[in-house]
């Protein structure tokens, strides 16, 4: 059931109606706040006052959430349902977890996130680059993308074609297309489910 779900395009909705929302408890709040004689002090108020702040987290949020799916095809998630999510695996693992520094990891990683995603819709989605480095008989591969391949995570085994390699480490540089990942080939490889079945297709290959 889950498998049908268009995820690209229901975080796009989401992410509109949570600007539609922000935008309007926005202005509820504005109006609510200016309703009062003194105008300048209500002005004030509504700058410095946390709801308006929140509400326009909200909208940024959403707007970064709706860019994201449209252009990046990634559906990230609302800020506090992952922090209900860490918060429930903090529960679940309290006497491995040091509260204070998984939480400061989690909302760093929370930022990182969308700092990546701003990235990424900037960029023109383009053919991976391939390059091959020999040395004897060791071989490396690095595969520079433009978009981020979340499933290879080290040290995952990579088929590219029919040769088997293994993912040593993966970087975000700059350019066009910032995500590297090398890896080394392998003398032999066996098929499984956990093989990553990579074809090099249209990717530009630098011998």
């Amino acid at each position: 059931m889950t498998e049908q779900v268009q995820w690209g395009s229901a975080t796009a909705v989401s992410g509109f109606l949570e600007m539609v929302a922000a935008i309007t408890g926005l202005g509820l709040w504005y109006m609510f706040e200016m309703s009062g004689e003194h105008q300048e002090v209500a002005l004030m108020v509504f700058y410095t006052n946390p709801l308006t702040w929140i509400l326009f987290y909200f909208f940024f949020e959403g707007a970064v959430r709706m860019c994201g799916a449209a252009f990046a095809e990634d559906a990230l998630g609302t800020m506090p349902l992952y922090v209900l999510e860490r918060a429930v695996f903090l529960v679940k693992n309290r006497r491995e977890a040091k509260p204070g520094e998984v939480m400061r990891q989690n909302i760093k990683s929370f930022v990182e996130s969308m700092r990546e995603e701003l990235m990424v819709a900037r960029l023109e989605e383009v053919p991976d680059e391939l390059h091959y480095t020999r040395s004897g008989t060791d071989e490396t591969l690095e595969v520079r993308a433009s978009r981020r391949k979340k499933e290879w995570l080290t040290p995952k085994i990579v088929r590219v074609d029919e040769v088997y390699y293994r993912m040593e480490e993966s970087s975000v540089e700059k350019g066009p297309r910032p995500f590297r990942y090398r890896l080394r080939r392998l003398e032999a490889g066996v098929p499984g489910r956990s093989v990553i079945l990579y074809r090099r297709g249209e990717a530009f290959v630098k011998e």
